[in-house]
């Protein structure tokens, strides 16, 4: 069996937390679509309570997160209680902050003086997480790095260099440009203070919650410059924040660091150290984004990848003098040029619309699934001209969840290829839709047991759509029940 669990299992685990933790069963468990990372996220729910149940294999990273989380509530700063821990440390319930991050707020709202406000909220809490959860954080408890030391920050540029910069094919001079940030990554890994550092600290990663702001996904926490928080919330790709926020916002975040029962705070240094670290970070998340954008084809990364290379021009624009860095500067004024940013332009979508998709996975045996709804037609689509990983033994008992068969879809058959058409048609209908006012989409995958292929290209596609546009997304995976996940108990071949 794979080291992972079956989702009848996760479920099952799941759903044990929650009548522990309630004392009722839950009635409902829906699959939440996923994000950039590998976990599997759900909600349960019953006619009193909801929570969110979490799936994740790496239990070194789950200890990390259940670590701040306790350190965190300790200090009184806003983070969804964990209701209840598994047996093997992979599967958790933790409190349900609904659906609106900071993020959905800033795409659905616009730069109004009320979303400022929780900005200036969450600078807040991020303050009293950094100087004071920070000075009691036991930094063994990191998962992964426990300090963003010269070698992290080093791993950090080559990340822009091998994902993003020489993807793009311009003609510079790498020997340089590494000698430059080998001198970048001494000079900004021996900047003081050195507090805990949230890593990836913006507004998808903050919820609001009945007025307040908290925080989620720390478990990458370590010990660093502070600075590198604020950088990374303040020039967030697509936030695109306007100057004067940014000035406001930094401004709100000293005085709440002069109000804490802390040493004072060397203002200047700390601003100047600032500035450094925005570059820093704008060409991290471009890493990021060539990574996880171009070469593993998630269509969130691709579409930051051009607000994100406007944030590089606005700050070299802000910033003329880059007098340690010529060679680096040249690169970058190449790759944030208007034809540049003109390649990675994605279409702006319709926000506010009542248009709910329904995304199913199904198996051919069954037949295709009827549209409940009644207002027929949507999309189904034949996954089986895509190499079916249920062939092969490694894969046979796993899902479309798995690592291992994702891994297996996305380099050794065209499902990225099959899925860039997919997502193509089907943007075109919702673009309509929501143009007409029409309430309703359904969209079905099938493939020969409706448990890898099909499986998989539903949550592409939901992750997809939830990315792009403003509008509930569901997904259900029909053949759930007759998933072949045993093979002491089945002896047939797919």
């Amino acid at each position: 069996m794979s080291k992972n669990k079956s989702s009848a299992e996760t479920i099952s685990t799941l759903e044990k937390l929650f009548e522990d933790h309630f004392s009722s069963k839950p009635d409902k468990v829906d699959l939440l679509p996923v994000s950039g990372s590998d976990r599997r996220y759900y909600r349960l729910s019953n006619k009193k309570n909801t929570a969110i149940g979490t799936y994740n294999t790496n239990v070194a990273e789950n200890n990390s997160y259940f670590y701040f989380t306790e350190l965190f509530r300790k200090a009184q700063i806003n983070v969804p209680e964990v209701y209840g821990i598994g047996k093997d440390r992979r599967c958790y319930l933790q409190q349900d902050l609904g659906n609106t991050t900071l993020f959905n707020m800033l795409m659905k709202d616009g730069h109004t003086d009320e979303v400022r406000q929780y900005f200036h909220k969450s600078l807040e809490q991020l303050a009293k997480a950094q100087w004071i959860a920070g000075r009691e954080c036991n930094f063994d408890q990191c998962f992964a790095t426990k300090q963003f030391d010269e070698k992290a920050i080093m791993a950090d540029l080559l990340y822009f260099k091998y994902y993003f910069a020489d993807l793009q094919r311009i003609p510079y001079d790498k020997a340089e440009v590494v000698k430059e940030m080998e001198m970048m990554s001494k000079e900004l890994g021996r900047m003081q203070p050195q507090m805990l550092m949230y890593r990836d600290f913006q507004s998808r990663n903050i919820m609001i919650h009945e007025g307040k702001t908290y925080l989620i996904d720390y478990q990458g926490s370590m010990q660093g410059p502070p600075q590198y928080d604020i950088a990374s919330l303040l020039w967030q790709a697509k936030a695109q924040l306007p100057d004067a926020w940014k000035e406001d916002l930094i401004n709100g975040y000293v005085s709440t660091i002069n109000s804490l029962p802390i040493p004072r705070m060397e203002e200047v240094h700390f601003r100047r150290g600032y500035a450094q670290f925005v570059l820093l970070r704008l060409l991290q998340v471009l890493g990021a984004y060539g990574f996880r954008g171009l070469l593993e084809h998630k269509p969130h990364f691709l579409s930051s990848i051009g607000p994100a290379l406007k944030n590089i021009a606005t700050f070299l624009a802000d910033n003329p003098q880059l007098q340690s860095y010529p060679e680096l500067r040249k690169l970058l004024e190449q790759l944030c040029t208007k034809e540049m940013q003109a390649k990675f332009e994605t279409q702006k979508r319709e926000q506010n619309a009542n248009l709910l998709v329904q995304i199913a996975s199904f198996s051919y045996k069954n037949g295709v699934p009827k549209d409940k709804s009644g207002h027929g037609g949507g999309f189904v689509f034949d996954c089986r001209g895509i190499l079916n990983p249920g062939r092969y033994k490694a894969y046979k008992h796993l899902t479309g969840h798995d690592e291992e068969v994702q891994e297996f879809l996305k380099t050794d058959t065209r499902m990225n290829e099959f899925l860039e058409h997919v997502f193509g048609m089907v943007s075109i209908s919702v673009d309509d839709y929501i143009a007409r006012g029409f309430e309703h989409l359904s969209v079905a995958f099938g493939c020969t047991g409706g448990q890898h292929r099909s499986v998989f290209s539903a949550e592409q596609l939901a992750a997809y759509l939830s990315n792009e546009y403003n509008i509930p997304v569901t997904v259900s995976h029909l053949n759930e029940k007759n998933w072949r996940l045993d093979p002491e108990t089945d002896s047939t071949v797919q």
